[in-house]
């Protein structure tokens, strides 16, 4: 009988915490993310038309071939970025973009750098495979 009512009191236990952790979190007020614009909602589209995440890293998810380009517009100039857009790299190619669609990737640059900070090299890396943001 004694062990039952251990048992029975953290059970009690666990539950009033469990109800009580959902319901802080179901109350509290969470800051609601600002909404892109329409240009940078095409800007969004062209990224995944073009397939920039296969080398290109948003919040550090991505490919490994370029750089995160969470924060690239607050790093780097918007002539800066536009001529990379408009003529490529050696490593990158050449997407003929029409100065509309350069303006709606800029747009979504400047978005994304509102929503997040990313710097893939201050993460550290864990042994079960997991990273951290220092």
């Amino acid at each position: 009988m004694e062990r039952f009512r251990f048992k029975f009191i953290v059970f009690l236990f666990l539950s009033v915490v469990f109800f009580g952790y959902s319901a802080i979190l179901y109350f509290t007020e969470t800051e609601q993310p600002q909404i892109p614009n329409k240009s940078a909602q095409k800007g969004k589209m062209l990224w995944q038309q073009k397939n920039c995440v296969s080398c290109h890293q948003l919040y550090g998810l991505g490919g490994h071939l370029g750089p995160d380009l969470t924060n690239v517009y607050a790093i780097r100039s918007e002539e800066y970025i536009k001529a990379f857009l408009k003529s490529g790299t050696t490593v990158m190619p050449d997407y003929q973009l029409s100065e509309t669609e350069i303006q709606e990737l800029l747009e979504f640059f400047k978005y994304t750098n509102t929503t997040g900070v990313a710097d893939p090299a201050s993460f550290s890396k864990h042994l079960n495979g997991t990273i951290s943001q220092q």
